[in-house]
C-alpha cells in the first residue's frame, strides 16, 4: 500500500501545479487528468478505510483469541513466524488495548508458520509480557490466557520488540504519507470548485 499512497501523492502534486494550465490544448488534458486523479485517489482511500475498518476474517486461518486476566489494559502485538518459508519473515500485527478480563480476537494465516509470538506492553515502550507458542494442529482455534507479567525468553523477546518498534514505525510514516495525501485531495477539490464559480 505504501507505493500506491506514493504514487498518488505525486499525482496529487502534479494536478496541483496542472491548475495553472488554463488556456491551449493541453488545458483540456490537464482537466482530465485533475479528475481522473481525484476520482482515483477517493475512491483508493475509501475502500481502503472499509477493508481496514471490516472485520479481519482470513480464510483457512486460525482463529487466536488473547484474555488478559492482569489488573492492568495492556496493548497486545501478535508476531507470526513464518518459519515454514525460506525467506523466515515475520508479520507483525496489533492486536489491540486489551482491559482487564476482556479479549481480543484475531486471524492468522499460519500457512508457512508453526508458531507465534504473543507481546504485551504496559504504557508504549514497557514490555511486560512474552510468549511462544506452537501451533501442532492448525484446525483447532488459540485460545491464550495472560495471567503474569512474564518473559519466557529475553533473546527472543528483544527480537520481538525491534520487529514491534519496526511496526509502529512504518505505521507512523504511513500515516505521514496519508495526511499529506488527504491535505492535496481538499487542495485540489477547492481549487476546482473555486474555478467553477
Amino acid at each position: 500500500m505504501g507505493f500506491i499512497i506514493s504514487v498518488i501523492f505525486f499525482s496529487l502534486i502534479i494536478s496541483l501545479f496542472l491548475y495553472k494550465v488554463k488556456s491551449g490544448e493541453f488545458a483540456k488534458w490537464a482537466k482530465i487528468f485533475r479528475i481522473f486523479t481525484l476520482v482515483l485517489s477517493i475512491s483508493l482511500f475509501t475502500y481502503w478505510f472499509i477493508k481496514k475498518s471490516s472485520i479481519g476474517i482470513v480464510s483457512n486461518s486460525v482463529s487466536l483469541q488473547v484474555i488478559n486476566k492482569l489488573p492492568q489494559p495492556l496493548d497486545f502485538y501478535v508476531i507470526n513466524v513464518n518459519n515454514l518459508d525460506k525467506s523466515g519473515t515475520f508479520e507483525t500485527k496489533h492486536i489491540g488495548n486489551v482491559r482487564p478480563e476482556y479479549y481480543r480476537i484475531e486471524h492468522l494465516k499460519l500457512t508457512k508458520s508453526d508458531q507465534y509470538w504473543i507481546v504485551g506492553y504496559l504504557g508504549k515502550k514497557n514490555m511486560v509480557y512474552f510468549s511462544q507458542h506452537a501451533v501442532p494442529n492448525k484446525n483447532m482455534d488459540q485460545i491464550v490466557e495472560v495471567q503474569n507479567y512474564i518473559i519466557q525468553s529475553e533473546k527472543l523477546s528483544e527480537q520481538a520488540k525491534k520487529h514491534v518498534e519496526t511496526y509502529n514505525f512504518e505505521n507512523i510514516q504511513l500515516g505521514i504519507w496519508v495526511t499529506l495525501c488527504f491535505l492535496l485531495i481538499f487542495l485540489n477539490i477547492s481549487l476546482m470548485v473555486r474555478k467553477k464559480l
